[in-house]
């Protein structure tokens, strides 16, 4: 009678051993399932083939057609190569593209588009993305706008010269100045053209 206690005690102290031990060679399969993901909404457990990247939504066909119908009128109306230029660097119906942005700019500027002339002058001067800071290309748009009274441009236009005759330009100065140019592209400038009923009006 005494032995069966013994017996029926070690049985129970072995059946929660392997149970555990199961629990547990159960638990580190589970964890070895998943990885631990944090991102803004914060962190969580994610199966490994978890794919966490969101691709860029393409285009739409109507933003295409838009965009397209654009750059038609940009050929021949510099003020319209300058509200492209906008959009490509704003991201407005068109993917982001800083390059096509200065592209299109540098077209309306050499047109003779007052704005884009300033615009570009600003931005070289500051530089742009990848692009650095080019004083000459700054002192060369930056003389052509102070020559048509722009108060602006002339004031900027000695910064360029500086710039230009020290290979270093003033590195806070640039800082203190990138964002309120960047500011002006992404609002400051206004548009144009604008599209409605089918194609795009001048305002």
């Amino acid at each position: 009678m005494h032995s069966k206690k013994p017996f029926l005690s070690t049985l129970f102290v072995l059946f929660v051993a392997f149970g555990l031990v199961a629990c547990t060679h159960q638990e580190k399969q589970v964890k070895s399932d998943t990885i631990r993901i944090c991102d803004e909404n914060g962190c969580a457990d994610r199966p490994k083939d978890y794919a966490s990247f969101q691709p860029e939504p393409a285009m739409s066909a109507e933003d295409a057609a838009r965009i397209k119908a654009l750059e038609e009128l940009a050929t021949n109306d510099p003020r319209a190569a300058y509200d492209l230029a906008l959009r490509f660097f704003r991201g407005d119906g068109v993917r982001q593209d800083t390059y096509k942005s200065i592209k299109w700019m540098r077209e309306s500027a050499e047109k003779g588009n007052f704005e884009a002339q300033k615009a570009l002058g600003r931005v070289y001067l500051t530089g742009l993305g990848e692009m650095g800071s080019d004083p000459g290309e700054a002192e060369k748009w930056l003389s052509i706008t102070a020559n048509k009274g722009d108060k602006e441009a002339s004031s900027l236009l000695k910064e360029a010269v500086k710039a230009r005759q020290s290979e270093q330009a003033d590195y806070q100065w640039r800082r203190r100045w990138q964002q309120i140019f960047y500011n002006n592209w992404y609002s400051g400038y206004r548009y144009n053209w604008y599209w409605g009923t089918g194609r795009w009006y001048l305002y």
